[in-house]
């Protein structure tokens, strides 16, 4: 055995160091090995959407409803399923409203007791007693583990488990109790959350799904743009900070970054109204008009939506033109104005602008800010920096978080591989070298990093830009569509001019051949693989289905947003993976909790089976299983080592 491996085994010993515990290791793994995958759950494009997020992640797209009818099939009435399944998603909210009108309230907790520690039962059978005893409750763990191992030495099972219930109802602990069976539930039901991008803008509670982010039990983040605008704006980037700040005015959610990041408006809004101070600022409407404001306030908010547009602009120009190779000339729109006869001249053909006020622009140096708008820039800019919240938040992003994902078999990113029409990679030029395919995500994920971790100064600022040009730039991964055409929904009355075309990638991937490419290109072959992704949301009042490519592609932005529900049809679609194949949900619109907690409404209105397995898939037959293989072929060399007397064992 050469030198190198022997070295690797010595260190292996030391977590190992008898055959004995490597021998027990085996066993485990292979052990493992044979179980059922975990369920996998799929989200995309939350754009802010907390409450419909919160609700599918607590009922794992009818993961946890599918459970319950696992475990009671014919024998329990759907009624008392739903109510169950409310329970379930909501158990504190729903027991208040139970003990307004159930008059046995002992009878009721015992009932419910059983029924939770059965289901419990369920949806731990597919892990190891060591997988389930970390997910249980410190408080709890052991009564919990005690009622949902089977205990073959017991001979009355029922008058065992009886008595424990019967002594946690006696204790007065019955609530408690059933709230953390409920929350074991949701946690066991799903093993590995995967969130395909867009947490962030249109909907006003990114943050909390952000918090919520933090604390899940397992969870990677593909990046989205508008997640990579926020980060940019983390980390400083004048652009994007400008951005984040006129994407969240535009649909009415200030309460965002004033209340959920503390990031200070006030000087925003003092220049807004004192530059503007004369001007209606008509053009500058809402998406969504904010909520609970009046007249004079939404006076103001349009006048700060101007201004922070005007110094978007000014900020995306200079990066423009300090990085010529990101071929972004075409959006240096402020110079191709004649600020005489107030007229734009794009692509070579002449506009009137519907605005023509532009008190802040110098016509002679149209980029360069004012003293009032660098100063409202650079105190935005020391608020977003400084605010701890976000970037904590960020942190997640980027330890949890990055530009594509392949697992088990599927490829997963936000938007799309930039593709030419003859269905060749797009060549892109990032700072002086051309990047396609896997290696064009590869060094933009490396510059993002950069902007945060980086020592050369040069190298970080040019991270910081690169985040901005992901957000919007015609050939990123994330973006992928020809021009972000804000300037002309302001200023152009032409509505072919705020069309913005995407990239010939949407169409030819209905192309299994061009599918299996891009597979291929990022190390996935065979039958069973596929493309997952969101960003472009699906319109199924059209009659378009978020299955492609003979089913290897699976896009799942279905509008989570209220903004595009119209659109759609659809408030979202999610899919699961567990170890009887892919199914996609499409879900009805979320009304509120306290609807579904009152009604036992539930937002899940259609499953439909993507690709089933005649065989169930096992552990051993995913990414994790291949390096439990590889583990155990590892302890074999270690347990020969020893018995060749290689390495010597060690006091267990």
């Amino acid at each position: 055995m050469d030198k190198q491996r022997i070295h690797y085994l010595e260190q292996m010993s030391e977590l190992y160091p008898t055959i004995t515990k490597a021998s027990t290791e085996i066993i485990n793994l292979q052990a493992i090995l044979n179980l059922p995958k975990g369920t996998e759950h799929f989200l995309s494009d939350l754009h802010g959407e907390y409450e419909a997020f919160s609700h599918v992640l607590k009922n794992g797209s009818g993961a946890v409803r599918k459970k319950i009818d696992d475990v009671f099939g014919d024998n329990m009435e759907q009624s008392k399923k739903a109510v169950l399944a409310t329970l379930i998603y909501y158990p504190r909210e729903k027991m208040e409203l139970v003990r307004k009108s159930e008059p046995d309230m002992e009878a009721w907790y015992k009932d419910t007791l059983h029924r939770l520690i059965e289901v419990c039962k369920t949806v731990s059978s597919k892990y190891t007693r060591s997988k389930v005893r970390k997910a249980l409750p410190k408080d709890y763990s052991y009564v919990i583990e005690e009622l949902i191992t089977e205990k073959p030495e017991v001979l009355n099972k029922e008058a065992y488990y009886e008595s424990i219930v019967n002594t946690v109802i006696e204790l007065g602990q019955s609530e408690k109790f059933i709230v953390v069976l409920c929350e074991l539930i949701q946690t066991l039901a799903v093993d590995h959350l995967h969130v395909l991008g867009d947490i962030y803008d249109r909907g006003a509670g990114a943050h909390l799904i952000m918090d919520k982010l933090c604390s899940y039990h397992s969870v990677d983040i593909q990046w989205g743009n508008h997640d990579i605008i926020w980060m940019g704006a983390a980390a400083g980037q004048l652009a994007c900070i400008a951005t984040v700040v006129r994407n969240s005015i535009r649909y009415g959610n200030l309460d965002l970054l004033e209340e959920g990041y503390g990031i200070n408006m006030m000087p925003l809004a003092t220049f807004a109204m004192r530059a503007y101070a004369d001007d209606p600022c008509e053009q500058f409407v809402f998406k969504v008009a904010p909520s609970g404001t009046n007249n004079m306030e939404n006076d103001m908010i349009r006048k700060m939506h101007k201004a922070i547009a005007i110094i978007r602009f000014k900020l995306e120009g200079q990066t423009i033109k300090r990085w010529p190779e990101y071929g972004m000339d075409n959006r240096l729109l402020l110079e191709q104005i004649d600020y005489n006869n107030y007229t734009v001249m794009i692509d070579g053909k002449e506009y009137k602008l519907k605005d023509n006020y532009f008190p802040t622009i110098d016509p002679k140096d149209p980029y360069k800010l004012t003293d009032a708008e660098n100063d409202v820039i650079m105190r935005l800019r020391s608020s977003f920096i400084h605010c701890e919240k976000l970037q904590n938040h960020v942190q997640l992003l980027l330890k949890k978080g990055s530009m594509y994902k392949a697992y088990n078999g599927n490829l997963l990113y936000h938007g799309c591989v930039p593709m030419n029409e003859d269905g060749t990679f797009a060549k892109v030029n990032i700072y002086g070298q051309e990047y396609s395919g896997k290696a064009l995500f590869d060094i933009l994920e490396s510059y993002v990093r950069k902007a945060f971790f980086s020592l050369d100064i040069e190298e970080k600022e040019k991270g910081m830009d690169i985040m901005w040009y992901i957000w919007t730039a015609p050939h990123s991964p994330l973006y992928g569509r020809e021009k972000m055409a804000t300037f002309e929904r302001y200023f152009i009355d032409d509505e072919d001019m705020k069309v913005e075309k995407k990239n010939c990638y949407y169409e030819l991937i209905n192309n299994p051949d061009i599918a299996d490419k891009i597979l291929k290109e990022f190390g996935l072959e065979g039958e069973r693989v596929h493309i997952i992704n969101g960003h472009v949301p699906v319109h199924r009042m059209r009659g378009e289905s978020p299955v492609k490519s003979n089913g290897k592609v699976i896009v799942i932005d279905g509008g989570f947003s209220k903004a595009y529900r119209r659109r759609t049809g659809i408030a979202g679609y999610t899919l699961i993976y567990n170890s009887y194949g892919l199914t996609l949900t499409a879900h009805e619109p979320f009304e509120s909790s306290e609807e579904a907690i009152k009604n036992e409404v539930d937002i899940v209105s259609r499953r439909e089976a993507v690709e089933y397995m005649e065989k169930r898939i096992l552990v051993g037959d995913t990414d994790i299983g291949k390096k439990m293989r590889e583990k155990i072929e590892e302890l074999k060399l270690l347990i020969k080592a020893y018995q060749s007397g290689e390495i010597a064992e060690k006091d267990g």
